[in-house]
């Protein structure tokens, strides 16, 4: 048991220094979104709460960009500042376009850890719940995942994500309201 506690130890402060490394250790979020030119990219694939999104966007005049994969293909059609690009069904195809999409200041949904801590220096980035990703919860979030992921590989039950209520919706919804209309957020 020890040795694997360490093992554990170990591999934790080499996942920690690699994150640090990757996003620079400190969030540069600007001060004032209503200074810079933005978009929302949405990472689609599984989002609940894409209505919502594409809803408050469009009434505040934001350019929205649906990123998800071909099994995802919808042929809805949301207005001209609304744009959804497909990507191969690869593992992590989106993640990779989302990647290339975003530029400084934008706002980035998606459930993705992974994605949320290689994007959080270059935008504001939250959960489709309403929760919005920092740089310490970003840190222990990757670690309880790694420490999941290990405990399944032991075949041990790992509990799945509490089921999307009304008030996760409504929390969403009102959280994005705020960022996009608070200079100061």
């Amino acid at each position: 048991n020890r040795i694997i506690i360490r093992m554990h130890k170990s591999i934790m402060m080499k996942i920690l220094v690699m994150h640090s490394f990757l996003n620079n250790i400190e969030n540069r979020w600007p001060k004032k979104l209503a200074d810079v030119n933005y978009k929302i990219i949405i990472d689609a694939d599984s989002s609940p709460v894409i209505d919502e999104k594409v809803h408050i966007a469009l009434r505040h005049h934001i350019e929205v960009i649906l990123v998800k994969d071909y099994a995802h293909y919808s042929s809805k059609i949301y207005g001209s500042d609304v744009r959804s690009i497909y990507v191969d069904t690869s593992s992590d195809s989106a993640d990779y376009k989302i990647l290339s999409l975003v530029d400084k200041g934008d706002i980035v949904i998606t459930g993705d850890y992974g994605l949320a801590s290689i994007v959080i220096n270059k935008a504001l980035v939250m959960h489709h719940t309403g929760f919005i990703y920092t740089q310490s919860n970003l840190d222990a979030l990757l670690i309880t995942r790694y420490i999941n992921h290990e405990s399944r590989k032991m075949n041990k039950r790992i509990k799945g994500p509490a089921k999307f209520t009304t008030s996760d919706r409504t929390k969403f919804k009102t959280t994005l309201e705020q960022i996009i209309t608070s200079p100061n957020y």
